[in-house]
């Protein structure tokens, strides 16, 4: 009989709730690619949906990149360092080097991938302030979300970024030299163990379980959509050019044929094949019409059950509808199970 991954793991379930009872941190580096010169704004504008030109400094934006039919090619944070210097933090920076070189026409910009000399740590959770604070030299109370500074821990020069993938309303990400990660770890450790911070070492945990939690998605469950089937239409620019417009312009008016909608099923031992793990997923029926399909499936630790998201057509489902996925009964819900 097939046993539940999640739900069975202890220390699966002690990572996961150490973020959200307590803090939890972990190494956490996506790919960055930085970009500068006097175009790159502009550049960059014409690659994303939302507006980079108008982002101070110190500031960034989650944003998402579109192929000509609006599908969604990436999902990305831009991070603006300077007036000319951006840093784009992605999964595919080699992909997005060539998207960058097949689009920069006569744009005054350079890009490159510094991914290898640079680690981020994710320190999240309602104490994530209190373990921060203890390491840097200036305090980070005033920091804002989506807002960074550089700041240091003892000498160890560090940049302070407020966000996270967790959900978590208290969030840090610690940006520091790569070969000074052995020693920002062993700060960590210091100052976090008597506190009870716990390092997070599962990246079923990191990727899978506190994000869906929270109704993020990782790229993979975004690969073949546009914006408006996701819910990520909110913020774009209209009043600027950008790759795929045009058809994400005539999704706008026509209305997307498919949404993304969350589920849970109560069954502790539920097998159900999800996309993010390959494959179509399993078929979503309802009255014995397939609907849709399943895109996630992991456990929500806080909810104590199953947990995950469909695919499906436009307005075929409720919140509170029932369905039947690979013989089990599955509960329409929002995206979001905090």
């Amino acid at each position: 009989m097939y046993k539940n991954v999640y739900k069975y793991d202890e220390m699966k379930r002690k990572e996961h709730m150490a973020v959200r009872e307590n803090v939890g941190w972990y190494l956490w580096t996506h790919q960055l690619v930085e970009v500068k010169g006097d175009d790159a704004a502009a550049f960059l504008d014409l690659l994303f949906t939302k507006p980079i030109g108008t982002l101070k400094t110190g500031r960034e934006r989650y944003t998402t990149m579109l192929d000509e039919k609006g599908e969604i090619i990436d999902d990305v944070v831009v991070f603006r360092l300077e007036e000319h210097r951006f840093w784009v933090s992605t999964l595919f920076a080699t992909y997005m080097l060539q998207w960058m070189s097949a689009n920069k026409g006569d744009y005054k910009v350079s890009f490159e991938n510094i991914t290898a000399g640079i680690h981020m740590y994710a320190v999240q959770g309602p104490r994530a302030k209190e373990l921060v604070n203890q390491l840097v030299n200036d305090p980070i109370d005033e920091l804002k979300f989506f807002s960074f500074a550089q700041n240091q821990i003892d000498d160890l020069p560090v940049m302070i970024n407020r966000a996270g993938f967790t959900g978590e309303k208290i969030g840090y990400e610690i940006y520091v030299a790569a070969d000074k990660a052995d020693e920002l770890e062993e700060k960590l450790h210091k100052a976090g163990d008597p506190m009870n911070a716990r390092e997070v070492t599962e990246f079923q945990v990191m990727a899978w379980t506190l994000p869906t939690e929270a109704g993020f998605y990782y790229m993979r469950d975004l690969r073949h959509t546009n914006p408006f089937e996701v819910g990520l239409e909110k913020g774009i620019d209209w009043e600027k050019e950008f790759i795929g417009k045009e058809a994400l312009l005539n999704i706008k008016e026509n209305g997307p044929s498919r949404e993304m909608v969350g589920f849970t099923v109560s069954e502790p031992d539920a097998y159900i094949q999800s996309r993010h793990l390959g494959g179509a997923g399993s078929a979503v029926l309802k009255g014995g019409e397939e609907v849709g399909r399943v895109v996630k499936f992991v456990y929500g630790f806080v909810k104590d059950t199953n947990i995950g998201y469909i695919m499906a057509k436009a307005g075929a489902l409720r919140e509170g509808d029932v369905v039947q996925i690979h013989g089990y009964d599955a509960v329409i819900t929002d995206k979001n199970f905090l």
